[in-house]
């Protein structure tokens, strides 16, 4: 999942002045696209307002194309705060997965119900929006396409397997390490054990030679 567009400097002048009363910041990522057939899905569709201090309104219709079809059909609308979808292969099976209790939307996501085979296409998102300035009103629209894939089980990722694999490669590697560490202490003690017997045998003899070295000397002045 990749960022399109993160809007920072609001975000850093509002949480420097005016935090309490700060809204979160609205980030624009793309939507996941692999489905698995018997589960639900959300399918993604943000659309961030460049003006945040400029009052609007928008709507979303969601469209579909299915994978050997070419013309998109409309399956549904939400607009002033009333979803409602027209296409019959997704009654009941659509649900609004977006703002809520505004019309100023920018987060238009839907979910899918029970996702099948026949679900496989693309999605687009279509947000019209309108900005309303004090002396007149700008319309704008933006468009997500999502190519969707629907597949029996679900898949692992390629990140997600390469961080186990390092995962258990650095377990491995830990313990060979430890494994290392632990004979080259016991060499280094059983070295330091050796030298000290030899010191002390030293030094035993050399006690040992002194006292009688001393004794020769008491027997001679006798």
């Amino acid at each position: 999942m990749s960022a399109l567009r993160i809007v920072l400097l609001p975000t850093v002048l509002c949480l420097m002045y005016a935090a309490p009363a700060c809204r979160p910041a609205c980030v624009e990522v793309d939507s996941d696209s692999e489905g698995v057939a018997g589960n639900g899905f959300k399918l993604g569709c943000i659309s961030c307002k460049m003006r945040g201090e400029v009052e609007a309104e928008a709507s979303v219709e969601w469209y579909f194309r299915a994978a050997r079809e070419t013309d998109y059909i409309l399956i549904y609308r939400y607009e002033d705060e009333t979803p409602s979808i027209v296409d019959e292969r997704f009654s009941d099976r659509v649900a609004w997965n977006g703002s809520k209790k505004t019309r100023d939307l920018q987060d238009g996501s839907i979910f899918i119900l029970n996702v099948t085979f026949n679900d496989t296409g693309t999605f687009k998102c279509l947000v019209n929006r309108t900005l309303r300035f004090p002396n007149y009103q700008y319309h704008t629209s933006a468009e997500k396409l999502i190519h969707f894939m629907v597949v029996p089980k679900a898949n692992r990722e390629l990140a997600s397997i390469i961080s186990e694999v390092m995962m258990y490669v650095s377990i491995v590697g830990l313990q060979v390490w430890l494994v290392v560490e632990m004979i080259y202490c016991y060499r280094k003690i059983a070295a330091a054990g050796e030298e000290a017997l030899r010191e002390s045998a030293a030094e035993y003899l050399a006690i040992a030679s002194e006292s009688k070295d001393n004794c020769t000397g008491v027997q001679v002045a006798e």
